[in-house]
């Protein structure tokens, strides 16, 4: 893939050079690639342990360098949950503990390849984190704006990485005008929700489950939604991958929230084609509490496309799957227990047969949000 490449939008088919400092169009559409490669399993390098085995279907220019932390390669675990067979992807164990590793590392090699030398995020812990822990590898300056009530732990893990982390009160949404503004002076918006870099990295997560599970796509896949990141990048990924004619059908996409923020649970049972913004209210599952998640009507068509629903869970519910969690072996924060605490409830819409696979990432390490317990 050469530079030749650009950014079109989604919404009105204008297109952008990749160089541009745009991180929306116009018309408030998303950016995507105007090609991407197709998917060639011939192509996948078997020496190499980290997602870039894939860089031959990744919208890079060939004489980018990976910037990378090892990122990507991450197990999937048999266990019985209940009774029931589960795959667990434990991305918990990735560089800087989430799954957003597979993000940060695709976008932050494309923009040390198209020259960044500043860049700025909003986020409320693991995005910002692994943004900070790549832009130090690349040697990028790294500015972060996260809300004031943020996972310590995570803040200081942006610290130690060398970010500038700016810490902004009230609600979520202020930590994002706060970057918004920060680009307008100059720096690039590095965003894991607009940029399609990012969204390409987290594609990886669906090449990886199909080659794990040997070259098949699994029944169905439950994964906690916030701004939709590692879902639409797993919904893409089997996309390339049914495209490729190397699966026979998508798997069917279920998304959970917590009922303290679940804009994208309420619309999805109202019919709606996109959410209505929701104040949202305290919950464990910080890394979830998005009320008004820019690609929702992505997400929604995600889900519905593949015959997909959408489950919601309360605090008791998530603190009790965490703690199951780890008496299993795992130690999660509380986000990537919202998946978990959903099984119950869309029980009677799980497959019944052995060979019908279900997988479940466990998005973050609980170190991430460590208080003693």
């Amino acid at each position: 893939m050469s530079k030749t490449n650009s950014f079109v939008c989604t919404s009105c088919g204008k297109v952008y050079a990749l160089e541009t400092r745009d991180w929306r169009c116009d018309c408030g559409g998303f950016f995507d690639f105007e090609s991407e490669p197709a998917f060639d399993p011939t192509l996948i390098n078997g020496g190499e342990n980290s997602l870039w085995r894939y860089r031959a279907f990744l919208p890079l220019d060939a004489t980018w360098e990976p910037v990378t932390l090892g990122e990507g390669n991450t197990p999937l675990v048999r266990v019985d949950w209940r009774g029931r067979p589960l795959y667990f992807k434990v991305e918990s164990l990735a560089p800087t503990g989430s799954f957003k590793d597979r993000g940060s590392s695709v976008l932050v090699t494309a923009l040390r390849g198209l020259g960044i030398e500043r860049v700025v995020e909003d986020s409320s812990g693991n995005a910002g984190a692994s943004l900070a822990a790549y832009a130090a590898r690349a040697g990028i300056a790294c500015e972060l704006c996260v809300p004031a009530s943020a996972s310590g732990p995570k803040l200081a893990q942006m610290a130690a990485h060398g970010a500038e982390v700016i810490e902004i009160k009230g609600k979520r949404e202020y930590a994002a005008l706060a970057a918004w503004a920060a680009a307008a002076h100059g720096a690039y918006y590095a965003s894991h929700v607009y940029n399609p870099y990012f969204l390409t990295g987290t594609e990886t997560f669906a090449f990886e489950v199909w080659e794990q599970l040997g070259q098949r796509a699994p029944a169905v896949l439950v994964i906690p939604v916030g701004n939709g990141s590692l879902l639409l990048g797993v919904y893409r990924g089997f996309r390339r991958l049914e495209q490729a004619r190397l699966i026979q059908r998508m798997p069917r996409l279920y998304a959970v929230q917590a009922a303290a923020c679940a804009p994208i649970y309420q619309a999805f049972q109202s019919g709606a084609t996109e959410v209505e913004p929701v104040i949202a209210a305290q919950t464990v599952a910080s890394g979830i509490a998005i009320g008004h998640p820019p690609r929702s009507a992505q997400i929604l068509e995600a889900i519905r496309s593949t015959d997909g629903l959408v489950g919601c869970v309360t605090e008791e519910e998530i603190q009790q799957a965490r703690k199951q969690l780890a008496h299993c072996g795992f130690y999660v924060e509380e986000t990537s227990a919202v998946a978990l605490a959903a099984l119950a409830q869309i029980d009677s819409a799980l497959p019944t047969s052995d060979s019908e696979v279900i997988v479940v990432p466990l998005t973050g390490h609980g170190l991430k949000t460590y208080s003693g317990q």
